[in-house]
């Protein structure tokens, strides 16, 4: 019976030349429509195997309207915007760090035609896109030098690759972190062609451990702040300070990696643990590496600064071409450096900064005006509730930020179903799940959204 219907599906030619066929073909590409005939071919034939009895009418206007809808679908853009409504402010899978509206508008200055890139505009030669943030990185850090890549782990790995390739670099046991997307960091280390010595343990490094596996061979010290885990109870490490005085002893190369890129030292019990970077810079670190769309706020970038000799020779390194940034980023990246730079308030001009630093009246208020929209609607349950947010992206995973919450319900939906209807919408909707009840967050609900999150929430539960 199963052969018998596997043998009266079309062909992929057949079916395309049919009436149907060459009806979504005039509308749609011939490409589009063949790929999409395809894999319906192919889920009918695992169905027709699992025990499907009937064949639906494949040439009848209910098939056709199913795979013309199909190909809308498709047709919609893959990378889009979203509102995050998780409570993770630094939110990796949903893009880290939203930008400034300043920010924005130079993404958009330096798109619409041609720029100064690589161009020096006062002598009329070739200028180096390096120049663009390396003054403003200098001011904000006190390092003599910087140099921006396309993210924080190239920043390692060029850096080790200039200074400890075919040497060793000394790591404590207790910082081999994993960075993510599951790669590792003994992973980058050996793709820069150093030999990485481990010392110490997972708990307790001393600074003689470090003195003791110095050999004529290390080339770096390599220190890993810990932005994104922690080792609480029983635990030691040395203090930078202790690092810096080693290092300049056996005259070798120490690299702190801080990760979330804190600039300034603002008030807020949830980031008393995160070092700025100038403090480190003072500390006498000879390199710091840093994100740029964590704490500091703008786009995906790894910012290196330290001693100028240093960042120049990382410059010539041909491994620093294949890693660099690229103008939008760049661009981005310029004009949120710039909002750090007085009279402009970073605490109220860039987003991350602020969710962080917001008052929790300020959140209350924002979710109070949207539960009494939700209210007026009979198939909505919700409630405000306090909760905690949390800085994410590898920034301070202990340190819980007091919120306000709409816990929501609606009749006839789980809240899965809730969920999987507001990722849906035309402006999706990312929430989470708690005490089987979907949970609206609204640190992180830009006051832009509102409108919005207000409309997909009705757009779902039709």
């Amino acid at each position: 019976m199963t052969q018998k219907l596997l043998r009266q599906l079309p062909s992929i030619d057949k079916w395309l030349s049919s009436e149907p066929g060459n009806a979504l073909c005039t509308e749609f590409s011939h490409g589009e429509v063949a790929y999409v005939m395809r894999e319906h071919l192919a889920n009918l034939r695992k169905n027709l195997e699992k025990g499907l009895k009937k064949i639906p009418a494949l040439q009848s206007d209910e098939y056709f309207a199913l795979l013309r809808a199909d190909l809308f679908t498709r047709r919609r853009k893959s990378l889009r915007g979203t509102i995050n409504a998780t409570g993770i402010i630094i939110h990796t899978n949903l893009g880290r760090a939203p930008l400034a509206r300043e920010a924005l508008r130079a993404i958009n200055e330096v798109t619409r035609g041609y720029s100064n890139l690589e161009f020096d505009l006062e002598s009329g030669k070739r200028g180096s896109r390096h120049e663009h943030v390396e003054s403003l990185l200098t001011q904000l850090t006190g390092a003599e030098g910087a140099l921006v890549v396309n993210n924080c782990a190239a920043a390692v790995l060029v850096a080790l690759n200039t200074f400890a390739r075919a040497g060793e670099v000394l790591i404590s046991r207790g910082e081999l972190v994993e960075i993510g997307g599951s790669f590792r960091l003994p992973d980058v280390i050996n793709r820069s062609g150093a030999h990485m010595i481990e010392v110490g343990t997972t708990n307790k490094t001393t600074l003689h451990d470090y003195a003791d596996a110095l050999g004529e061979a290390t080339r770096v010290l390599l220190s890993i702040h810990p932005s994104n885990y922690r080792i609480v109870g029983f635990t030691a490490k040395p203090s930078l300070r202790e690092l810096v005085k080693l290092s300049n002893k056996k005259k070798i190369v120490l690299i702190e990696d801080l990760g979330s890129g804190k600039l300034i030292d603002f008030k807020s019990s949830f980031l008393v643990s995160e070092p700025t970077v100038a403090h480190s810079v003072g500390q006498g670190a000879d390199l710091v590496t840093f994100s740029g769309d964590k704490i500091l706020g703008g786009p995906q970038a790894g910012i290196i600064v330290g001693r100028a000799e240093l960042i120049d020779a990382i410059k010539r390194n041909p491994m620093s071409r294949a890693m660099r940034i690229d103008k939008l980023s760049l661009a981005a990246l310029n004009a949120t450096l710039q909002l750090y730079m007085p009279p402009n308030d970073p605490l109220k001009k860039i987003p991350v900064l602020r969710m962080i630093s917001e008052d929790k009246a300020n959140v209350k208020r924002r979710a109070t005006n949207v539960l009494k929209k939700l209210k007026k609607h009979s198939a909505i349950e919700c409630s405000l509730d306090d909760d905690v947010s949390y800085a994410g992206g590898g920034s301070l995973p202990m340190n819980g930020i007091p919120t306000t919450v709409i816990r929501l319900q609606v009749k006839g939906l789980t809240p899965n179903d809730l969920a999987k209807r507001l990722r849906e919408t035309e402006l999706p909707v990312i929430g989470r799940i708690t005490n089987d009840k979907f949970v609206l967050d609204f640190r992180t609900i830009l006051p832009r959204d509102v409108t919005d999150l207000i409309a997909s929430i009705e757009d779902a539960i039709q």
